[in-house]
């Protein structure tokens, strides 16, 4: 289990290196890694790590997308966050080799939150291939 603190409402988290550790942790050497959000508000994706401002527009055009104060039915305050995490989806799959992810040069594995902050968790399993 990965557990992610946030400290905004809307925030993306990286959280490769955790990832990596648990990777690590269940000693897989190949096969794939799939995570998984345990949160209807919260999402995961894989994006670019090497610039700020592709996670601020991200950010930016999904409150364009989906306003926080949109004409809801949902009275709970959040549901822009809910349509924000399906956007956004709950679950990623990242290949393994040699105990490391598999990751394009530029990319990162990101958390997601859009109902913050909050600490929250990410579930770990690992196929391995022989």
């Amino acid at each position: 289990m990965i557990e992610v603190r946030t400290g905004a409402r809307s925030q993306l988290v990286d959280i490769t290196d955790s990832v990596q550790r648990a990777v690590r942790e269940m000693q897989v050497k190949d096969g794939v890694v799939h995570l998984f959000s345990l949160h209807t508000t919260a999402g995961l994706t894989i994006n670019e790590n090497a610039d700020p401002s592709v996670v601020e527009d991200l950010l930016r055009h999904l409150e364009r997308l989906v306003p926080r104060d949109g004409d809801y039915r949902h009275t709970e305050g959040n549901s822009d966050a809910h349509i924000k995490a399906s956007l956004m989806g709950f679950s990623v799959a990242v290949p393994v080799s040699n105990g490391g992810l598999i990751l394009g040069t530029w990319q990162a594995i990101y958390f997601c939150e859009f109902d913050g902050p909050r600490t929250r968790r990410v579930t770990a399993t690992a196929q391995a291939v022989p």
